[in-house]
């Protein structure tokens, strides 16, 4: 047998500050969503379909038996904690104003199409670590708020499982930071609707379980905006 698993055992087992897991789970699907438009911090509800696609999730969810749900308090987060939270026992809600998505600003609204040729988002995309968006954020500030959101929660409930629902680019850039993956390949991480992905986290040690579970796999493999 590898010796890797020993290590790891052992490391998860000493944490004396932080243990227990954090699952990460993108909202469900909104209208927005399927136009490739940017919704950031306005309100879009989710509609049927993505409503649909959180209770699609629900097996999963129940299988992962979170003990606790930590969402953002934008609606389409909201929403989803609430379906997930009645299917797997009508478990406790809190609210964490870190986890909401990027501060777009003037991009909201906006669809990919658009955006691909503005200049602002073409200087941004040039080195979105340092840039800030029209908002007024970087994304080296998103990991930061969204990884404060996640300790906090572990630290506050300790050994618990917790579910933490939010938006595309927070769970990339937290699962960059507990993965040790530099900050710029953040985009390399599919993050998808309603899918859920799971870190166990002992002090300043953590292991990923999984990234991007879907009940729905081959749906990774559709372009995540309109052609």
């Amino acid at each position: 047998m590898a010796l890797g698993p020993f290590q790891v055992a052992e490391r998860l087992r000493d944490g004396k500050r932080e243990r227990g897991i954090a699952l990460l789970m993108r909202h469900g699907e909104t209208a927005w969503n399927r136009e490739g438009r940017v919704m950031g911090r306005q309100p879009v509800d989710l509609d049927e379909a993505g409503r649909a696609q959180v209770e699609m999730a629900v097996p999963l969810a129940r299988e992962l038996a979170p003990d606790l749900i930590v969402s953002s308090p934008l609606a389409r987060a909201a929403q989803s904690a609430e379906i997930i939270a009645r299917a797997v026992g009508g478990i406790e809600i809190l609210t964490d104003d870190r986890l909401e998505e990027v501060r777009y600003g003037a991009w909201e609204g906006k669809t990919y199409y658009q955006l691909v040729k503005d200049d602002s988002y073409i200087n941004y995309r040039k080195a979105p670590l340092d840039s800030m968006t029209p908002g007024g954020e970087t994304i080296r500030q998103v990991q930061e708020r969204g990884v404060a959101a996640v300790d906090a929660a572990i630290r506050t409930h300790r050994g618990k499982r917790i579910l933490f629902v939010s938006h595309g680019d927070i769970i990339r850039t937290v699962l960059c930071h507990y993965m040790g993956l530099d900050l710029h390949h953040f985009h390399r991480l599919r993050v998808d609707n309603a899918a859920f992905s799971a870190v166990e986290i002992s002090d300043d040690f953590a292991e990923v379980k999984f990234i991007n579970l879907l009940a729905d796999a081959p749906r990774a493999f559709r372009s995540p905006f309109p052609k």
